[in-house]
């Protein structure tokens, strides 16, 4: 399964109007949506532990590596979606990496408080920003210009 695979989940929706593109039900058109828009994704967690999808349930993570990706790439920003990605983010990889995340609202179905509209919105301003910046769920995109 591809990143975000959940039906539920909204971040293709929200991807693909942030940058006004067709939504990609395949993999190899959401691969394409990604680097057409210059994007990168990756695990924040490496391996854990973890029961079902509850994020409070992870226990022995094992970070992923990023810096190998940073120092071989023009990474300019770095957004986590959600708190929990960005808590991990902050806990293993910030001080490694040298860079800060932006934290944005978790596309999961379990954040229901955030229409799709408002997430959109949200993460418009910092996905189109001139910004350089960085850093929900385990997820962690990586943003090169």
């Amino acid at each position: 399964m591809f990143f975000y695979g959940h039906p539920q989940n909204r971040f293709w929706k929200v991807i693909s109007a942030v940058f006004s593109e067709e939504f990609p039900f395949g993999t190899e058109e959401k691969k394409s949506l990604i680097l057409k828009n210059h994007l990168a994704l990756w695990d924040t967690i490496f391996s854990c532990n973890i029961i079902g999808s509850s994020d409070s349930s992870i226990k022995n993570v094992e970070p992923t590596n990023l810096l190998p990706i940073i120092e071989n790439s023009k990474v300019s920003q770095i957004v986590c979606n959600g708190k929990t990605a960005w808590s991990y983010f902050n806990k293993y990889q910030k001080n490694l990496l040298n860079m800060e995340a932006v934290l944005l609202p978790s596309t999961s179905p379990a954040n229901a408080a955030w229409s799709l509209e408002r997430l959109i919105d949200s993460w418009q301003k910092v996905l189109t920003s001139e910004q350089t910046l960085e850093g929900s769920s385990t997820e962690t995109a990586l943003r090169s210009i």
